[in-house]
């Protein structure tokens, strides 16, 4: 059953990217609450729906770095793609590594896109405003389970 959440997940660790990401997504006007989580550990744990996230909604949208602590933003995907109830969820992959490795690495575990965070605020909210146009509003969600 698909659900009706416009939760975005933001899975990043470091707290000036959190901070300039959220900054983004309100000069866009992207109302959608952000739950944020530090490390990868932490987004298995929320996606699985584990303590202390029993109950959980699940998210619209994952936006997930890559460099992260505890468990990788990879290890991340594959743990994701792996889970029958979860497989669906669009995850893009919002990082700093533009290295071909990691983006072929991305994509061959499942990742939906791969943005490399701009260097300037004015070339995030563009990145933003273009996120928000094709993934909230014109993409169309494929069902996921809340399960």
């Amino acid at each position: 059953m698909a659900s009706d959440n416009y939760t975005i997940l933001l899975v990043e660790d470091d707290h000036n990217d959190v901070l300039l990401i959220k900054r983004a997504f309100q000069k866009v006007n992207i109302a959608n609450p952000i739950v944020v989580l530090n490390d990868g550990e932490q987004a298995i744990t929320y996606l699985a729906g584990r303590e202390p996230y029993v109950g959980r909604v699940l998210p619209m949208l994952v936006l997930l770095d890559l460099k992260l602590p505890r468990k990788s933003g990879h290890e991340v995907l594959e743990w994701l793609r792996q889970q029958p109830t979860l497989k669906r969820l669009p995850v893009v992959v919002l990082t700093a590594s533009s290295e071909s490795s990691d983006i072929n690495r991305a994509y061959d575990l499942g990742a939906n896109s791969y943005l490399v965070k701009p260097v300037t605020f004015d070339a995030l909210v563009e990145m933003v405003r273009t996120l928000n146009l094709y993934w909230l509003i014109l993409n169309k969600r494929a069902e996921v389970s809340n399960e």
